[in-house]
């Protein structure tokens, strides 16, 4: 993946929330862009949603590049709120990306950023450890009232 040329480090990490039910989706969030079209905003997580998503539908390919998608929807609600890029395309890969494969419509999910340690400033994805302490789940129970408000 050609992530030696872009940083991300300085993004935001959010709690990904759907629009539908307020469910807590993700607490590894980023706000993202289609590779294949800049002009639609996204948002994107590194870790599977475990107990919060689940596949729906068939697996389909873009019009635009090349890559294998297939569709997630809320648990809770049942709403398609994004899709997993099941096999990324070359052209995908070669691109300025964040290694991220599990992508959040816009129009499905909002996002509450994530404070750091000190509960004062933003937590930034270059100081968030790839695998945390708490688990994506632990993190769901505790931001779910983040969403509720």
């Amino acid at each position: 993946m050609s992530t030696s040329t872009c940083s991300f480090k300085d993004r935001c990490v959010s709690i990904l929330c759907c629009k539908f039910c307020k469910q807590v989706l993700s607490s590894r969030g980023m706000k993202a862009v289609l590779l294949a079209d800049t002009e639609i905003d996204l948002f994107s997580t590194d870790i599977p949603p475990t107990n919060a998503v689940d596949f729906i539908g068939r697996c389909y390919f873009t019009e635009i590049c090349k890559c294998k998608l297939k569709d997630i929807a809320c648990l809770k609600c049942g709403n398609i709120v994004g899709y997993h890029v099941i096999v990324p395309c070359c052209s995908c890969l070669l691109s300025c990306n964040n290694g991220h494969f599990w992508m959040f419509h816009s129009q499905a999910v909002y996002d509450i950023n994530r404070l750091d340690s000190t509960g004062v400033n933003f937590l930034l994805w270059g100081n968030l450890p790839e695998i945390e302490e708490n688990t994506d789940e632990d993190m769901l129970d505790i931001s779910a009232e983040e969403c509720i408000r």
